[in-house]
Parts: structure tokens; sequence; C-alpha cells
């Protein structure tokens, strides 16, 4: 039975909303990161990654630089850019991304419920990356940006946020991406009681995304328990900002991989190899780029030609794991044949989400690669009989579009 609560929430002032609102953290490199906040001033980013407001020289992982992110957090609460709602309210957020919507519910969930499984996960995290967002909750105070949770979908539920978006919108705007981004603020108490009832009611709730910035939230919710022994468990630092989604409206987008070199074969050697464990088809000129059409379908581009390949029966897998297409590739020929035994540290290999498109498949090959293969996605439903059995997916093996805006929403955990 999963714990979810309203809260107060810090964000931004009406009309700032479209400026504030920033794309995750860690979807930016440091340079990419400084070249957002030159060009688009009072982004959160600023907060998010406060290593832009020193010289490129500056150790990022400095105590300075999470200081910097403390004071500017304060500065903005002080200065009226963010405003935090009197009472505990959720928060319905809305995105549209080429005509598609989905539509979640902002709130607080529990790390007891991480820590006890009822939030089920489906990938390990690295501690390094755990560690710079452990220190930045932790000298913030503050949560700044959402897990993104996922929920098998709820008809009760449905039909009480129907209800709740006929009102007009406290914010409507589109990013500069194109993606349009709606919020109300539930305030109602007899509302915010029927939506923590109605998720009282589910088995579990899934990390989507952001299992690092779930860990560390948790973590330093641990802290401050350890900090302070009197805790009664309704402190804030109990919970963490998350917001929830229905299963049915999530997009899983593909998760390509691009490899340097043939391992020493050469290509017919290597489509060779290929076929003792696939059916290879070359796909005419007027159907590239080859987008697999189904599951166990995979594209491959080599030699400036695009193929289709075809897993075959026998290494195909009923295992909530071992028969992602994910794995198929990565068991059946990225290791026995390139020699990819640890696609997490093996150089050789890169991955590109689905939002690039195919075509950055091709570039690459011609830039700095040598083959590239396409995915069919995993679904949100393979995502849930991974983390059911307890087991967890190969790394890159999902890519949610679109992604949750930090700034939005702001969860104040005190110090």
């Amino acid at each position: 039975m999963p714990v979810i609560r309203p809260f107060r929430s810090y964000r931004p002032a009406p009309g700032l909303e479209s400026r504030i609102a920033a794309l995750p953290y860690d979807v930016y490199s440091r340079q990419e990161a400084l070249a957002e906040v030159k060009a688009r001033p009072g982004s959160f980013l600023e907060i998010d990654r406060p290593e832009t407001a020193f010289s490129p020289d500056t150790d990022m992982y400095a105590p300075k630089v999470y200081e910097k992110a403390a004071s500017l957090l304060r500065e903005w609460i002080a200065s009226g850019s963010l405003i935090q709602d009197p009472s505990p309210c959720y928060y319905i957020y809305q995105q549209v991304m080429e005509g598609r919507s989905q539509t979640g519910i902002a709130a607080c969930a529990s790390i007891d419920d991480y820590c006890s499984g009822v939030i089920k996960k489906h990938e390990n995290t690295r501690a390094d990356k755990e560690q710079d967002r452990i220190r930045h909750v932790d000298v913030c105070g503050a949560q700044t940006g959402p897990i993104f949770l996922a929920y098998r979908g709820q008809e009760k539920l449905r039909l009480l946020i129907r209800e709740c978006i006929q009102a007009p919108p406290v914010y409507d705007f589109a990013a500069v991406d194109g993606i349009l981004h709606r919020v109300w603020v539930i305030s109602d108490p007899e509302t915010v009681e029927r939506i923590t009832g109605l998720f009282a009611e589910m088995d579990a709730l899934y990390i989507a995304d952001g299992h690092h910035r779930c860990a560390s939230a948790v973590k330093v919710g641990l802290k401050r328990r350890r900090e302070h022994p009197d805790y009664t468990g309704e402190e804030e630092f109990n919970y963490f900002l998350s917001v929830l989604f229905p299963a049915e409206e999530l997009k899983i987008l593909d998760y390509n991989r691009v490899v340097k070199d043939l391992n020493g074969l050469t290509p017919e050697q290597f489509l060779d190899r290929v076929r003792e464990n696939f059916e290879v088809e070359a796909v005419a000129p007027a159907q590239w780029p080859c987008r697999p059409a189904a599951k166990g379908e995979f594209g491959l581009f080599l030699e400036e030609r695009w193929y289709r390949l075809r897993a075959r029966r026998e290494i195909r897998s009923q295992d909530p794991v071992e028969g992602l297409d994910v794995s198929i590739l990565q068991e059946h020929l990225l290791a026995p044949i390139l020699g990819i035994q640890d696609p997490k540290r093996d150089a050789r290999i890169d991955f590109v989400g689905g939002i690039r498109g195919l075509g950055e498949l091709e570039d690459r090959t011609r830039r700095d690669m040598k083959a590239a293969f396409s995915l069919y996605p995993t679904s949100i439903y393979e995502l849930f009989r991974v983390a059911d059995a307890g087991r967890l997916m190969p790394p890159k093996s999902t890519w949610f579009e679109p992604k949750l805006r930090s700034g939005l929403f702001i969860h104040e955990i005190g110090h």
C-alpha cells in the first residue's frame, strides 16, 4: 500500500514558469549546462548545476559549488521568484508532446516504501552519481528534481484527474522544444483526501526514470533520521518529490547502440557470425532507415547500408530480463561477436536515445563509429515485469520522453 501525500511546494511565481522550468540536470554535459545557462538566464539549471557560476576549471563537486546552489535557492525565494503554497496540495502536471499527452500528479512518496520495495526499481545506481545529488539535496535542504514514478492505471483516479483539469491551469506554456506544460494546484481538502486514498488502494509504484535522484533523496532522508533520532515519521525528510503517471499514458522511446569496431572481423565475416542467431535481410534503400517494427527485430547500419535482423526463435525467451530486446542483442551479438562484455564500462560502445532519431545513428558511423543498431522500444509493461520479479534491466534499456521539468515543484525538507 503506497503512502502518497500532498506537500507545500515552492514553485515559480506566475509569469516566470516558462523561464524557470528546465530539463533535468543529468541530460547536460558540463559544457552543455554552461551554454544553456548563458543562453537562458534565470533557468532553474542555475540551481541544479551550480558549477556553471564558476570558472570551468573549478572542481564541480567542491563544497562552495553546493553552497552556491543553496544560496541561489534562498535568493529566489526571498525575491519572490519562487512562491510557496499556504497548505499541502497535490499538483496535476500535464505534458503534451507531438499531440500525445501524459498527465501525472506531483506528490511526495515515502522513503519507507522505497526501502521496503513497495516502490519498485529496475536499475542499479552508481555511488559516484548518487553522491553529487546527495550533497545537492543535503546542502539545499530541498529536493529540486522530481522522480518519475508510474502506476497501473486506475479508473477512479483517471476520472478524478479528468474532473480536476476542467478548471483553468495555473501554468500553461510551451517550452523551447515545443513541449506543452500545464499545472493545476489541487488544494481542496476533500479532493486531496480522495487522491491520497486512491493511491493507498494500489499494490505498488514503479520508478520509471530518476533512479539516482530517488536513491539520493532516500539517503538524505535516512541521514536526517540519524541526525534527528526523535523523528516521528511526519517530517518532510521522510518523503521525496515525485510525479506519478498512469502506465497507459507513457511512451518509452528506443535506446539504440553504436560500436567503434567489428572486433577484428571484416564486414562479411561479421555478418556471417550474426547469421548464426539472427536472420539477416538487406533493406531496400527506399525503406531506409530501418526502424524495427516488432519485438525481436533490430536494424543494423553498416558500410552505408541498412539490414534488418530478426532474432531466431531459439534465442528468444519468456524470462522478464533475458527476453528483452536489449538483452538479446547484448547476449547474442554484442558480447559473443564484438567482445563487448560490459556495456557500462566498455569504451567501444555508446548509446543514442531515440529522441535523436535514426539519422543520428548514420551520422555517428560516419563520424566516429563503425556500426549502429536500432532497437524496438522496451514497453512500460516489460519494465513492470522486471521490477515485479525483483530483477534489474540491462543498462540503457529505456528512454522516456518527454522529460519532467525541474523547477516547477520544489520540496523543502529542512536541515
